[in-house]
């Protein structure tokens, strides 16, 4: 099954987790999956990831490691909110000096540029705007 967004396919996939507690996502691996998850663990949102090899012959399985905070009953997650905002049928570019907040900044956007995949802070440091592909809070 070919899907049209994986992006946004990562995204729900992790949204569904943390809606029933899940600590562990599968998916199926990407270099953009990979720059993101590299990303949502340096900031603290994930506690690791790693690829591994899938079951069909080629394939690399991208795992996630979702973070709670919080004991038994309590525990909450990690990453409150997760928004798709460039999507293939609707692409959202900024510049440099257009890049979204989240949250007065406590989230983060996550933006493709010239210079690679990288949080909007990183990229209003370097003076790149590029693609906003998601946002996490």
């Amino acid at each position: 099954m070919s899907v049209t967004d994986p992006i946004g396919d990562m995204l729900t996939r992790m949204r569904n987790a943390i809606i029933v507690g899940h600590t562990l996502v599968a998916l199926p691996s990407s270099k953009a999956k990979v720059s993101i998850a590299k990303i949502l663990k340096e900031e603290g949102f994930i506690s690791g990831y790693e690829v591994v090899d899938g079951k069909i012959a080629g394939s690399k399985v991208l795992r996630l490691r979702l973070k709670y905070v919080g004991e038994r009953r309590e525990r909450q997650s990690v990453i409150t909110g997760l928004e798709r905002i460039s999507r293939p049928g609707r692409r959202v570019y900024t510049g440099a000096k257009e890049i979204p907040w989240v949250l007065s900044g406590m989230g983060i956007a996550i933006l493709s540029t010239p210079k690679g995949v990288m949080t909007g802070q990183r990229a209003r440091q370097l003076g790149v705007g590029g693609e906003v592909l998601c946002k996490v809070w």
